[in-house]
């Protein structure tokens, strides 16, 4: 009996030694995190101490500060502030042209989060895809959607939300652009990705509806059938995976490769342009008179950016024009709606065609290398949907539901975008 249990007592004793020695690890440890925290967060304290900005919670950082603060940012310091994340990380916002042109004039991450070899292979992929003789047969596309859109509203005399509408309407665009899809998503609310927001749920929307795999398996058989590429062309409009199969490299990709390239088209092609679409709206429901649009599409983005700002990692040292430097590691944020809100840049908000400004004063769709690839493609569709609705509706904004902008990956509002359309005599 006494045998056993000295038997037993032996691990239990072993054990309870071991938790002394298993504390004092534990404890090193959070100690060497909380030391390699402090010299990460001095080091930062160097680095931007050349730029100031406004004090910051110890543990919040600036995080809970608005869009309304950053544009006093704007006016209170000169070409940039460093903007604190969680108190022990920072990331330098940007909103002057000077800095944006030697930025945005390096290399650095694109098409998503791409870089390097990987983002130029996709880049030379794409870029057939927004030709000038491409495009121009999606432009009846684009108003068929349109058109199907606000055939809903001329039965209603009352506000609606209209962001989630032109989603569903750029979605649907979107569709017959890329797979020739005949169908209309426009009246299922469920596969409305851009309340998600984000690519996982983009594809699971398209695969709950009809399969990206199915479609581009269904593709490939169909472009075996019907030949090469001028056959296809001569039969019906080229699409998007049509471009990516007939292109030099197509044979090789595979089914993966094909629905990476298709998920990148609609995540920056749909939720973007919808936003676009949505603040366009807006800003012109309470300054038309006699139907005249007050400017042209891209100077209706800049007071309301579709992409509020991208961020940038520095893969090395960069110096700016005042002097001013930065290490290599550093991350930036260049804030386009900071830019387009700069009273030194934009001293007269108003339009004016004819004035001159800076080269990188006004970037609707970035600049560089890297600006957006799709833009010709968004610009179209953007013209279509609101001169369509323009032609057949008077927009009267809600006065007790002002938008509240909301900086996600595309600009929305926290209350929603609402409008009255009167369809016009």
């Amino acid at each position: 009996m006494s045998v056993s249990m000295l038997s037993l007592t032996r691990p239990l004793g072993s054990v309870s030694g071991l938790l002394p020695v298993a504390s004092l690890l534990s404890l090193a440890l959070l100690l060497l995190k909380a030391a390699k925290l402090y010299l990460h967060s001095q080091w930062l304290l160097k680095v931007v101490q050349r730029f100031p900005s406004p004090p910051s919670h110890w543990l919040f950082g600036h995080i809970q500060e608005d869009l309304q603060c950053l544009r006093k940012w704007v006016e209170k310091f000169p070409c940039a502030c460093p903007h604190w994340l969680w108190g022990t990380e920072v990331e330098l916002v940007v909103y002057d042209p000077d800095y944006m042109k030697v930025i945005l004039g390096r290399s650095g991450y694109g098409l998503l989060l791409l870089n390097g070899q990987s983002w130029l292979k996709h880049w030379r992929r794409l870029t057939p895809a927004f030709h000038y003789d491409i495009l121009k047969p999606y432009m009846g596309l684009m108003a068929d959607s349109v058109r199907d859109k606000w055939e809903d509203f001329i039965r209603q005399n009352s506000y609606v939300e209209i962001f989630e509408h032109v989603s569903l309407m750029t979605l649907d665009t979107i569709m017959k652009c890329a797979f020739s899809y005949q169908g209309s998503h426009q009246a299922d609310r469920s596969v409305d990705v851009a309340v998600s927001g984000n690519l996982r749920a983009l594809s699971s929307a398209w695969e709950h509806c009809s399969g990206t795999d199915g479609v581009i398996t269904l593709k490939k058989a169909q472009l075996q059938e019907e030949g090469e590429l001028e056959k296809v062309r001569s039969k019906r409009h080229l699409d998007f995976l049509d471009i990516l199969q007939f292109m030099e490299d197509g044979s090789s990709l595979s089914d993966k490769d094909l629905r990476a390239e298709v998920d990148t088209f609609m995540f920056e092609g749909h939720d973007t342009t919808a936003s676009g679409i949505s603040w366009i709206l807006y800003a012109l429901a309470p300054t038309l008179k006699h139907n005249r649009v007050p400017g042209k599409g891209p100077e209706l983005l800049g007071d309301e950016h579709t992409v509020p700002g991208i961020g940038r990692e520095l893969n090395k040292p960069i110096s700016f024009p005042d002097g001013r430097s930065l290490p290599k590691g550093f991350l930036l944020m260049l804030s386009f709606y900071c830019l387009h809100h700069n009273p030194k840049v934009w001293p007269n908000p108003e339009y004016a065609p004819g004035s001159a400004r800076h080269s990188h004063a006004f970037l609707p769709f970035s600049g560089g290398s890297r600006n957006c690839i799709g833009k010709q493609f968004a610009m179209n569709e953007m013209k279509v949907a609101v001169a369509l609705t323009l032609l057949r509706f008077e927009l009267v904004p809600d006065p007790s539901r002002v938008p509240v902008p909301w900086p996600r990956i595309v600009l929305k509002s926290k209350n929603g975008i609402h409008l009255h359309l009167r369809k016009l005599l």
